[in-house]
């Protein structure tokens, strides 16, 4: 009995390693853990003693995964099976026969069960944001109050993208007799979904929604779509360029106006060493009911991780438009900072 007991403790030892992935370098190292992803320039393997390692794919010799592996190929082609490499080739296992190609065209693979998630993800799980608020109170020679709470939230797939956000700004001066009481009462929302046509067009279609007590506007609604262009990709940068029309309507205490525009813009993702996000945006609106008026946006945001869920956000934005109400000013400004609360990371 106990023969065959260290039989099969000699037979489960000698099998799990052979389940687990290896992958061997040029200086002669071979590392045992799972492949999680590589995109072509690096590979990350998880280990069970070290974590997440992650490694110069020029630095990797050969790879051998126990499980199925999905590939994506420089020629825009895919394979799912087991993975190996041998004499510069690629060679994947899938279930209608070999598939074999140079090393140097793997764009990407990742574990199939991970890819499957984030295809076919549900549309109420996978999404990540985060919340954040700001507030300041003075009293004595000075008595105000300043709110300021944001929203950001997107649902990512492998070709598609759904985002939400929503902010909010509201202050006031509560010195006796201050004129205006309220300084500053804004609120803003929008979504908008993108897909991605190749690895580098996109359409997208969202809806915008403004409001300004200061200067009048009640809500000021904004559908549009169009197309994009990524002009840089990558895990730490990105970099789009947008083009379209959008309807939108107005409607101040004073004028209602419905007006059809064109939608101009670029958008910047930054990833700034391990902990800080930046975000910068700038749209111009071509008024197609009017030469020469227009509407224009800026937004430059930043959030710098404290801890896993905890991180401090800095935020501003311009918005301008030409032909405001009679009275009113062109430009509004909004500088906040806070705390923020990430979810889904």
């Amino acid at each position: 009995m106990r023969q065959f007991a260290n039989f099969v403790a000699i037979v489960l030892l000698t099998t799990i390693p052979a389940l687990a992935d290896q992958v061997s370098l040029k200086n002669g190292d071979r590392l045992t853990g799972t492949i999680v992803q590589s995109d072509g320039k690096s590979l990350v393997l998880h280990t069970e003693y070290a974590g997440d390692l992650t490694l110069k794919w020029d630095a990797v010799k050969g790879i051998e995964s126990s499980e199925s592996l999905h590939v994506e190929l420089q020629n825009g082609k895919t394979a799912v099976g087991p993975v190996s490499t041998s004499d510069g080739m690629v060679k994947i296992a899938t279930s209608s026969g070999e598939v074999a190609a140079p090393v140097g065209s793997v764009k990407a693979l990742s574990q199939q069960a991970a890819y499957e998630k984030l295809e076919n993800g549900s549309l109420l799980s996978g999404w990540k944001g985060g919340v954040n608020a700001g507030f300041s109170f003075t009293g004595g020679n000075s008595q105000t109050t300043n709110l300021a709470i944001g929203f950001l939230a997107a649902h990512q797939s492998l070709k598609s993208k759904l985002g939400a956000y929503a902010n909010t700004v509201y202050a006031t001066n509560n010195a006796p007799g201050a004129v205006p009481s309220t300084t500053a009462n804004t609120e803003a929302g929008g979504i908008r979904y993108d897909h991605d046509l190749n690895p580098k067009t996109f359409a997208f279609v969202g809806a915008d929604f403004f409001a300004d007590a200061l200067q009048g506007l009640n809500l000021r609604s904004v559908f549009g779509a169009g197309l994009g262009y990524h002009a840089i990709k990558n895990d730490n940068t990105t970099l789009d360029f947008l083009g379209g029309l959008n309807y939108t309507r107005e409607s101040y205490t004073t004028l209602h106006r419905n007006l059809v525009a064109l939608t101009l813009g670029e958008e910047l993702m930054h990833k700034l060493g391990k902990s800080t996000i930046l975000n910068q945006k700038l749209y111009l609106f071509p008024d197609l009911n009017s030469v020469g008026d227009f509407r224009g946006t800026f937004d430059f945001a930043s959030v710098t991780k404290i801890s896993k869920w905890f991180g401090w956000q800095n935020s501003f934005a311009d918005v301008y438009v030409t032909n405001p109400p009679l009275g009113k000013k062109q430009n509004d400004v909004i500088l906040t900072t806070g705390l923020n609360v990430s979810f889904g990371q």
